[in-house]
């Protein structure tokens, strides 16, 4: 008799368990939003109630420091027969802010060239804080007879940049793959980097 109102109470008392787990289960949600509304430790969070209060259906890039500028110029240098240009001489960007910069390329002989950019960058500490996520320059081309083509070059200036650097020139040079690789273009304080690293 004994043994069996055990059964009844750990029956009993493993019922509650299992309410007291599924409730904590399904509070944990809201729970745990409150709580990092509160504290402020969850990003996401935080945006929403910025899209909340701005009314704004997009999500806010809190990476972006709109507090400043930099002026970004572009540089086209081609070895060989070749018209190569950016749609803008520069833009103004702000760091952490992904932008978009369209080069234009015509091939002027009458054969098919396989060709490759070389970006470089002033000033020097330029480089490690210029992030491309798409580039032309990361791989070779091969343009026809007269053909043209347009490459987007998406980047980003990293919010790291010291706010001394007011201004970035992109430089590219690009060339025949095969013939002889081009030096550097002669600017000031500008640094060769690999095409290869894709940086």
């Amino acid at each position: 008799m004994k043994t069996k109102s055990n059964n009844v109470f750990l029956k009993v008392k493993l019922s509650l368990v299992a309410l007291a787990m599924f409730g904590f289960g399904y509070a944990i949600v809201p729970l745990y939003k409150a709580f990092c509304d509160a504290t402020g430790i969850n990003v996401l969070a935080l945006g929403d109630r910025f899209i909340e209060s701005s009314g704004d259906s997009k999500p806010l890039n809190t990476q972006v420091d709109t507090s400043r500028t930099v002026t970004v110029e572009f540089d086209a240098n081609s070895r060989g027969p070749w018209y190569f240009k950016p749609e803008h001489n520069s833009l103004r960007v702000h760091p952490g802010e992904m932008t978009t910069i369209v080069y234009e390329f015509q091939n002027r002989q009458g054969r098919s060239i396989t060709a490759q950019a070389v970006p470089s960058y002033a000033p020097e500490q330029a480089g490690p804080n210029f992030q491309k996520v798409e580039c032309f320059c990361f791989t070779e081309h091969t343009l026809g007879p007269g053909e043209k083509k347009s490459f987007p070059v998406v980047f980003v200036v990293a919010p790291a940049l010291s706010r001394d650097v007011k201004t970035i020139t992109l430089s590219y040079t690009f060339f025949e793959v095969g013939g002889k690789t081009p030096a550097a273009p002669l600017v000031s304080g500008m640094t060769l980097v690999s095409a290869k690293d894709g940086t």
